[in-house]
């Protein structure tokens, strides 16, 4: 492949050739429609063309206040975007990296933006990862908002700064842990529970049945990394099976190639997951 002033030539076997033009071409199409391209976009491309899949650029999810388009950048995101749009409840179960989160949000906000929901509620299980709560400094909610920082930051990311604020400050967007939850009906929301692969089951149902009239409820988790004290069963590896016969209920897994973050996570990921397998 070389560029010679506007023209873009291509060498190699036939159907290389082709596979490279039509990637090109939906980048180029893409690129005249005003769209932002990406490498991940271009990555993407080459996979569908690979896999004959349709070569259209996935749709602009949301802008954001700084001008970035957010749009998914695999085809498990995409097929995750899909669930969402498509159930009631969508479980996203997979590894860190692939977007559970941030996708998760992306779709919140958008719905409260179309007025499609009132409001937007996330919340984590207040769980450690090897660090005690009570060594933390502070009172409750000092010790708790560290577990829910990456909410906050999705937030950030997508919305202005005083925005945000204001949201919060009206609960338009309400941001708590788990337990939070219990005895409330949460009603024309989007409601999102993430890293529930560190909740119970009974914790799972609870939150569960919290569903009201009007919203649409989403559950993250990587079942690969269980924070829970030994004897704590988490309950979200069962839903897949437990749930996969009711109606308006998407179970999407995402795996290391869905990840988005530095090339390297994949791989390590993999290789944790190899070793999993050998033992």
């Amino acid at each position: 492949m070389r560029v010679e002033g506007h023209q873009l030539l291509l060498h190699g076997e036939q159907n290389a050739v082709d596979h490279a033009y039509d990637v090109v071409r939906r980048m180029l199409d893409a690129a005249v429609a005003g769209a932002q391209v990406t490498p991940d976009d271009v990555a993407l491309a080459a996979a569908d063309v690979q896999l004959g899949r349709a070569t259209a650029l996935p749709e602009t999810l949301y802008r954001t206040a700084r001008g970035r388009e957010i749009r998914p950048k695999t085809a498990g995101q995409r097929a995750f975007i899909d669930a969402m749009d498509r159930h009631t409840l969508t479980f996203a179960i997979g590894p860190a990296g692939t977007g559970k989160t941030f996708l998760a949000v992306v779709m919140a906000i958008r719905a409260l933006r179309a007025r499609e929901v009132a409001r937007v509620i996330l919340s984590r299980p207040a769980v450690e990862a090897g660090e005690k709560l009570g060594f933390l400094p502070g009172d409750l909610r000092e010790k708790v908002d560290p577990y829910l920082r990456p909410l906050y930051d999705a937030l950030h990311e997508l919305l202005d700064d005083s925005i945000v604020a204001r949201y919060l400050e009206r609960d338009v967007i309400e941001v708590a842990p788990l337990a939070y939850m219990r005895g409330r009906t949460l009603s024309d929301a989007f409601v999102i529970l993430d890293e529930a692969q560190n909740t119970t089951r009974e914790q799972l149902k609870m939150f569960l049945t919290r569903l009201g009239g009007g919203s649409k409820m989403i559950v993250n988790g990587d079942i690969t990394q269980i924070d829970l004290l030994p004897g704590g069963a988490s309950g979200l590896p069962e839903a897949p099976a437990l749930f996969s016969e009711i109606e308006d209920v998407c179970v999407v897994h995402l795996t290391e190639t869905d990840v988005v973050r530095h090339p390297l996570v994949s791989k390590l990921i993999l290789a944790y997951a190899n070793q999993s397998r050998r033992r």
